[in-house]
């Protein structure tokens, strides 16, 4: 008999790709959750394989509604406000759906009397201000968020500890850093980077990259690893605990670009845009996943090269 798995946030990034691989694998049965807003342009190709059901993250009743009916027996729960910028413009709002959102997903669980095992993805922005000496990142590292988003997402992850230890609920934590690929949104900055130089090869921009902060460093993962490792979560990890999700390499934001560019035989110039800089950023993440690893045998398949050409090659057919 088929797992029930219910993704919240499956139209987006990394709830698509996740969608993917689950489908790709007969033992599971696959639900998302949906809002009339959301769009479901990267879902299009799976659409008929999968049960779509609406549900906010704001409104309780319509979690529990869902919970009920399906049953799941496992839930990854992406659905977030995701963009650390926009948590600046409207921190309350990122707060609601992050922490808030998390509440009503447990008590929905708590009311339906369920107990699926919980992925919940956390972020390496937690950890925010990071000093050279505390590299790579473990899970013992502490937190100096650098932006409501950072905030939320330590809402999130400690709310999970906390469910598992009031209630008994089988929640683990991820805490995934950067990852990027094909589908992701165009205000992240791979992703930007690739679909402007995709609009400047058909000739539908002027020849000039924008860009803010090119000198932080980040640890980037593919997508498809990351929900490789999402998958591996569930069917291995111990609920209460928490596990990084890292590549344990960093790539200067410049030298991203560079590749990008490199990949390209249009000339670009590079233009710094003032709008693309942060009130705080952070410098430096580099994770340390040797917990994860232990625990699953988790390894890195796709090479970042390899990442960064199939995002600009989707952005070439998208544009």
């Amino acid at each position: 008999m088929k797992k029930k798995a219910l993704i919240t946030g499956i139209t987006g990034f990394a709830g698509s790709h996740l969608a993917d691989l689950l489908l790709g694998n007969d033992e599971y049965e696959v639900f998302g959750t949906t809002r009339p807003r959301s769009k479901t342009e990267n879902i299009l190709h799976i659409q008929d394989k999968l049960t779509l059901i609406d549900a906010d993250l704001i409104d309780s009743h319509s979690l529990y509604t869902v919970l009920s009916d399906v049953k799941p027996d496992y839930i990854f729960h992406l659905a977030a406000q995701a963009f650390v910028p926009t948590s600046w413009s409207s921190p309350a709002t990122t707060m609601e759906a992050n922490v808030i959102g998390t509440i009503h997903l447990f008590e929905a669980v708590r009311r339906a009397s369920i107990n699926p095992v919980i992925q919940i993805a956390c972020s390496s922005e937690e950890y925010g201000l990071v000093y050279m000496n505390e590299t790579p990142i473990t899970e013992e590292n502490g937190f100096r968020p650098l932006s409501t988003y950072a905030v939320s997402k330590i809402g999130m992850d400690f709310l999970g500890y906390q469910y598992f230890k009031s209630y008994d609920m089988k929640i683990i934590r991820t805490r995934g850093f950067n990852h990027t690929g094909p589908r992701q949104g165009d205000v992240y900055v791979c992703s930007t980077f690739a679909k402007q130089v995709a609009l400047i090869e058909r000739g539908k921009a002027k020849p000039e990259i924008k860009v803010g902060n090119l000198e932080s460093y980040r640890d980037f993962t593919d997508v498809r690893d990351i929900v490789r490792a999402y998958l591996l979560t569930v069917q291995k990890c111990e609920p209460g605990e928490v596990y990084n999700i890292a590549s344990e390499k960093t790539w200067q934001i410049k030298k991203v670009l560079d590749m990008l560019l490199g990949m390209s035989k249009v000339r670009i110039e590079i233009k710094e845009d003032p709008a693309r800089m942060r009130p705080s950023d952070v410098e430096l993440l580099l994770g340390n996943a040797k917990k994860f690893r232990d625990k699953t045998g988790w390894r890195i398949e796709i090479p970042f090269e390899q990442t960064l050409k199939d995002l600009l090659d989707y952005w070439r057919a998208h544009v």
